[in-house]
């Protein structure tokens, strides 16, 4: 194969990687600003089939429909928070049941670590005094009274972008063509692409995570772990992010049976590690790609490095969002013929 040697070619992807540099920057240093915006976009992006759908066959008009399915998603997320919000109400009305188990556990570690132990003094006061933690809770708890507040804030901001945004897809086409022209086919094309594929994904990342939440639950509710709604909870959510998520669901809830059940039993913290093992695995590595399919192709290589960028520009978030938004970015690189070196290397497979 030969190398092209055009200097234009050389100019551009010299410019390309500066420019990379410099999004990276503003993507960070505007986290505040481009988040809310992201989570929009990908929020109008699914509930947009459904509005189609309702305002075709039931002839209601366009405005109304997208008032009343982000009624109803307000709604079902209120309700979802507040049952998250009750249950980790709970947790905190019922650590009196754990104090001692906490404390053995502390004795043991702090004749490991030659740690003080105040026999007189509750767990809490023990890690207070020793591990000076004053200055760490001081600062979560600063941290999650902003972060409540600037999460509401959000929310709000993102629900007025997205229903704005779903107002103005009805007239998408005839923008294209005045902003494009000639080129406002390939342009719709990968507007398409990106909205079928980014739909696509969440849809069956949501409903996998979602039935992996409702085994747990089940599970956890018959064996009478505490909390069951916080362990569905968190196998949820962690679901989204690839790898990790779901070793870290697994680890937690598996770590919390071992607290609350042991020495009584070992034959239930067993049951739920290896139970969870294999609905994780089960759902998320056998049934989910079958379900997607090769529509995604994406190196498991450079999902992981993505992990990696998109958790250190948007911490948290940018790992649930590291996978959607690289297929943003191969999609677009597929369509420009500069970027298309870079698809390949972004996907999983070639093409002989």
């Amino acid at each position: 194969m030969e190398i092209n040697k055009n200097p234009n070619t050389s100019i551009f992807y010299l410019l390309l990687f500066f420019a990379v540099i410099l999004a990276g920057f503003l993507l960070k240093s505007m986290a505040s600003v481009i988040l809310p915006v992201v989570f929009a976009v990908l929020l109008s992006f699914v509930l947009f089939p459904i509005i189609k759908k309702i305002n075709n066959k039931l002839k209601i008009p366009w405005v109304i429909s997208t008032l009343l399915v982000f009624v109803l998603f307000i709604f079902i997320f209120i309700g979802l928070s507040s049952l998250l919000v009750n249950s980790l109400s709970t947790i905190v009305n019922q650590y009196p049941k754990y104090e001692k188990k906490f404390m053995s556990i502390y004795t043991v570690l702090a004749g490991s670590f030659n740690m003080e132990v105040d026999q007189t003094k509750s767990f809490i006061e023990n890690i207070w005094t020793s591990l000076k933690v004053r200055e760490y809770i001081q600062k979560a708890a600063v941290f999650l009274s902003s972060g409540a507040v600037s999460f509401g804030k959000n929310f709000f901001t993102i629900i007025l972008l997205a229903i704005f945004l779903v107002l103005e897809m009805r007239i998408t086409k005839d923008k294209l063509h005045l902003a494009f022209g000639n080129d406002r086919e390939k342009v719709n094309k990968i507007a398409h692409q990106i909205a079928n594929e980014t739909v696509n994904y969440i849809s069956i990342k949501f409903f996998i995570s979602l039935a992996i939440g409702i085994f747990i639950f089940i599970a956890t509710k018959i064996i009478g772990l505490d909390f069951p709604l916080v362990w569905a909870f968190l196998a949820f959510v962690m679901n989204f992010i690839p790898f990790f998520g779901s070793i870290i669901s697994i680890a937690s809830t598996t770590l919390f049976s071992i607290l609350q059940f042991y020495p009584v039993s070992i034959a239930k913290p067993v049951f739920i590690l290896l139970y969870m093992i294999v609905v994780n695995f089960g759902l998320g590595n056998i049934l989910e790609p079958r379900i997607e399919g090769k529509n995604l192709n994406l190196s498991p290589f450079i999902i992981l490095v993505c992990l990696s960028l998109w958790s250190y520009l948007w911490g948290f978030i940018g790992m649930i969002l590291a996978v959607p938004m690289t297929v943003i970015i191969k999609i677009i690189c597929e369509n420009i013929d500069y970027l298309k070196s870079i698809a390949v290397i972004l996907g999983n497979k070639t093409d002989k």
